[in-house]
């Protein structure tokens, strides 16, 4: 058994020895065999051009072809540079086709090459000058070689995105085609086709002198485009210019969210406005929220300070209790606003979901913040404003709002300002029975004290003005104190003498009375 398995493996040997032997022949004649394997490059010489095809010899049994699509690709300038026998890469496409054809590539193999000497220059962080050939909606086109790479616009420098302008990629990158432009090779993917390259890389801006340049030409207020770049449970930081900013949760959205992925997603482009700007800390604060409508201030259109609503109790806290006006408004009663006792915690006056009645004292039109009072709901300080929104929401049904006065002192009191006004008409002085005398002849000037009434009877009065006698009447004077009572018949004794005699003056004193002498027992009884 054992001489068998010497025998075999000396066969074997055998066998080896005459296989390596023929291929040192066929090496040594010049027939060694090379087969070429799909995607390796070979160095061939050209053996002829024409027309659709070019042939090269790499040392196989026979010759490859370039044909078809891989010949057309060829550059023109390129293809007018070709001549026969010059070495040229090609790519191993086909080993052997249908027809036994060893089908090559010209334009593949400079790719190769390309691809391979991107991947030495991103290993070496060198850099290269290339010229802009165009642009899509992300960046600019540069060819490195044979192949056709890409510069994001983040990846643009400072410099020339502040000189960029417009709102589309036309007004901001057609000027710049045709233009050099210094690189540096970021990433390399053979297999997926992606070569980008970075101009903030090759001109060595950092992030942090790249944010600093970008302060210096920001203000507050300006609105810049820029793209998402990450998302945490505060907010979402925004790149505007190669610089990151933070949109804070609050500055989101007018609504309430609990994420910002609620709204915004990683890569996404948005349009934010510049609120702060901390030059020592390099943060840049954003809004989202403030290039949109308020609809706050629209719905809080119908509520004033001072005004009663109806409300339900949401939830309660140390501080206070928060009540929900509207379906989108709520408020806050704070813990001194709940009652006119001092109270230790708000469920000893209020539980989630009571139906309430509270009167708006506070409105924050930048907070969105309203301040409520229930305390304050009876107060009497607003009870004339509760009257007059009463009789407002009231002017357009038939119920009448009163006051608590009494009808019947109302009246009374229509009735005090009617006499009053009747008491101040006849308090008029009659001017024309004063200004008109009732007789041709001159008035008599009257002048008495102002505690002496004027007891003369009409009689009195005509027998003094009309004089009976051609004699001149007698003077009198009286006592300021004296009341005149003369009576009729002895003012005609005085007046009219019986005799020729002269008349005699009759004076009185000032504290006697002018008591005329009864002389007769016919005048005693006349008085």
């Amino acid at each position: 058994m054992d001489q068998n398995n010497g025998n075999n493996h000396t066969g074997d040997d055998n066998q080896e020895n005459e296989i390596t032997n023929m291929a040192s022949l066929l090496e040594q004649e010049g027939l060694g065999l090379n087969l070429p394997k799909t995607g390796e490059i070979k160095i061939g010489t050209i053996a002829s051009i024409s027309p659709g095809q070019i042939m090269v010899g790499i040392g196989a049994k026979s010759e490859g072809i370039i044909q078809g699509q891989d010949f057309e690709l060829i550059p023109p300038d390129v293809f007018a540079s070709l001549e026969v026998g010059q070495e040229i890469p090609v790519f191993i496409v086909t080993p052997e086709d249908h027809h036994g054809n060893l089908i090559l590539s010209y334009v593949r193999a400079l790719e190769a090459e390309s691809w391979e000497k991107a991947q030495k220059l991103m290993d070496e962080k060198g850099t290269f000058d290339g010229v802009i050939e165009g642009f899509n909606r992300g960046g600019l086109l540069v060819n490195f070689n044979e192949l056709h790479g890409f510069i994001p616009s983040s990846q643009l420098s400072f410099s020339r995105r502040a000189d960029m302008t417009g709102e589309t990629p036309e007004d901001r990158f057609s000027s710049i085609v045709g233009q050099e432009i210094t690189l540096q090779v970021i990433e390399v993917d053979q297999e997926r086709r992606r070569l980008i390259f970075s101009e903030r890389a090759a001109v060595h801006e950092s992030r942090d002198s790249i944010r600093d340049k970008i302060i210096e030409k920001l203000t507050i207020g300006d609105i810049q485009k820029g793209r998402v770049t990450s998302l945490a449970d505060f907010g979402a930081f925004v790149n505007i210019n190669g610089a990151d900013g933070l949109v804070h949760l609050s500055e989101i959205s007018w609504e309430r969210i609990r994420h910002p992925s609620d709204e915004l997603k990683v890569g996404q482009e948005i349009q934010v406005e510049v609120i702060s700007i901390d030059e020592e800390k390099r943060h840049i604060g954003l809004s989202i929220r403030r290039l949109k409508e308020d609809p706050w201030q629209e719905q809080i259109k119908g509520l004033r300070v001072g005004q009663l609503v109806e409300a339900s109790i949401t939830r309660l806290t140390k501080f206070g209790a928060f009540a929900r006006i509207t379906d989108e408004i709520e408020g806050l009663i704070h813990i001194s606003e709940l009652s006119e006792d001092h109270i230790g915690h708000p469920k000893e006056v209020l539980h989630e979901g009571d139906e309430v009645t509270l009167r708006i004292i506070k409105i924050e039109q930048d907070s969105h913040r309203i301040g409520l009072s229930l305390r304050r709901v009876e107060s009497l300080a607003f009870a004339d404003m509760d009257l007059k929104a009463l009789e407002k929401e009231l002017s357009e049904t038939d119920i009448i709002v009163t006051s608590d006065e009494d009808p019947a002192d109302k009246e009374n009191t229509e009735k005090e300002d009617e006499a009053e006004g009747s008491v101040e008409e006849s308090a008029e002085p009659d001017i024309e029975s004063t200004e008109k005398p009732t007789t041709d002849e001159e008035p008599i000037e009257q002048t008495g004290s102002e505690d002496v009434p004027d007891d003369s009877t009409e009689s009195d009065i005509e027998s003094a003005e009309t004089p009976t006698t051609d004699e001149e009447p007698i003077e009198q004077t009286g006592s300021e104190d004296v009341p005149d009572k003369s009576t009729e018949s002895d003012i005609e004794s005085a007046e009219t003498p019986t005799t020729d005699e002269e008349p005699i003056e009759q004076t009185g004193s000032e504290d006697a009375p002018d008591k005329t002498a009864k002389d007769s027992p016919e005048e005693e009884a006349e008085e």
